[in-house]
């Protein structure tokens, strides 16, 4: 439940109000002044503060602590108490952040309602940091091809610092995936992950939304940068963010620290700053519409997430990774895979990636029977010769060619598909194709088909005649 820190320079109300809440199960530490108060602090963050405005003998008062609690630790609901209360002192207390404002001599029935309340509060901004945190296992990565293995290596690499960190791929590839995977195996696992959705925040709004708000009607209203305090800010497509905001950001980086709208002080913040971007950030520094300086800052390490067409060998894994997912999480039923499945699932084009592929899989578990395997008649066919009562109807431009140069393009397409399904290993694309491996290696020749690397996996080409 966590505990409350009672900070007073009198000692008979600390021990009053500390007694009192001992007889309700409260667990209570208490500080005389602003030194003991931080040192309380550092120890181990309280559930809730009930802090003194006027402090004898004390560096900070009131306000002052309240203002390096609310910058370090803001979920942290503090309850101003004073003797010498007025509305004025109420208002700035509220606009700074505290939860509510009690005037001495207070009376304990009220106390006891206000600490009730801020508790519950703390208890619920608790949960949602956990919740948030959790996220249905977010960051498990699956995968076993080179290209996959490519990608874990560099993001394995990157957890043990605190380097900013931009990754760049094709929408639906599993950026988001990748930047959470960084933050559950870095020393900030323990801390928030929020993301900043750049596309879908109205650019009017944007630095309300990243900075916060302060008013005398509301007090304080953290930004997701505030949010994020301790762990990782998460800007998704930090192309979208709007040019002024780019400003802002830099500035924020450079310096460590903002104002909140219709605030005066300046908010430090400690977080760990990762991007993704499905855009070619050069093309956009170079025609105006993202500022270099804040690039430079963001891609201290850049790493591209690969397409679901550098890593088909994934395919199946990811497949049945989806399928016991949602087994889980929505009771859909638990099906394999069958052979014929798996090869359409691995010859298929997949321009949304990974999401596509979750897509897929979902629609065919909700779609199709409770038990049986999972059959190729199931899945999309993207296909352009689609089947018709066992035939396969050609397309208007096969139709036209002579046998051989039919025949010819048939092979080349077909042994391009397959080569590329098995991430451009020869012998096992022999052994399904059924060829030996030496005789394959001379139809590829003779079809100018060659192998190249590609984002730590090989992948096939035509060759230019």
């Amino acid at each position: 439940m966590g505990d409350i820190l009672i900070v007073d320079d009198e000692r008979d109300i600390r021990e009053l109000i500390s007694d009192i809440l001992g007889d309700e199960g409260f667990a209570t530490r208490v500080a005389a002044n602003s030194e003991e108060c931080m040192a309380e602090l550092n120890t181990e963050p309280p559930a809730l503060m009930i802090l003194d405005i006027w402090l004898k003998d004390s560096q900070m008062d009131g306000i002052d602590i309240m203002k390096k609690v609310k910058r370090d630790n803001p979920d942290i609901p503090i309850i101003i108490i004073s003797g010498h209360g007025n509305i004025e002192i109420a208002v700035a207390a509220i606009k700074q952040g505290a939860y509510d404002f009690i005037e001495k001599p207070f009376n304990i029935d009220q106390l006891m309602v206000v600490i009730q309340r801020a508790m519950e509060t703390s208890r619920l901004r608790r949960e949602n940091s956990a919740l948030k945190r959790r996220d249905g296992n977010p960051a498990e990565m699956v995968g076993s091809s080179a290209a996959f293995k490519a990608l874990s290596s560099q993001l394995e690499k990157v957890t043990k610092s605190n380097g900013r960190v931009m990754l760049s791929g094709p929408s639906g590839c599993g950026k988001e995936v990748a930047a959470r995977y960084i933050h559950a195996h870095s020393n900030r696992a323990d801390k928030p992950f929020v993301v900043v959705s750049s596309a879908s925040v109205e650019p009017d709004r944007m630095e309300e939304v990243l900075f916060g708000r302060e008013s005398a009607e509301r007090g304080v209203e953290p930004g997701l940068l505030e949010q994020a305090h301790g762990g990782v800010l998460f800007f998704d497509e930090v192309a979208d963010m709007p040019p002024g905001t780019q400003s802002k950001i830099l500035r924020v980086l450079v310096d460590q620290q903002f104002q909140r709208a219709g605030g005066n002080d300046k908010v430090r913040v400690d977080v760990r700053v990762i991007s993704s971007t499905t855009r070619d950030l050069d093309a956009e520094i170079e025609a105006g519409r993202f500022r270099q300086e804040l690039y430079h800052r963001l891609a201290v390490v850049p790493i591209a997430v690969p397409g679901l067409e550098d890593r088909r060998e994934d395919i199946p894994e990811l497949a049945q990774h989806f399928i016991e997912q949602f087994n889980k999480t929505q009771g859909l039923p638990l099906r394999p895979l069958g052979e014929e499945a798996v090869a359409r699932l691995q010859t298929m084009v997949w321009p949304g990636n990974v999401r596509q592929l979750k897509n897929v899989i979902e629609r065919v578990l909700i779609l199709g029977p409770e038990k049986g395997e999972i059959t190729a008649a199931e899945l999309p066919d993207d296909s352009a010769a689609p089947e018709e009562d066992g035939r396969v109807v050609l397309s208007g431009s096969l139709a036209t060619l002579p046998l051989r140069e039919a025949r010819e393009l048939f092979e080349r397409e077909y042994l391009l598909t397959q080569i590329n399904r098995f991430g451009g290993n020869i012998s096992r694309t022999a052994t399904f194709v059924g060829m030996e491996r030496s005789a394959l290696h001379r139809k590829l020749k003779s079809l100018n088909v060659v192998t190249a690397s590609k984002t730590g996996s090989r992948v096939a080409r035509v060759e230019d005649a």
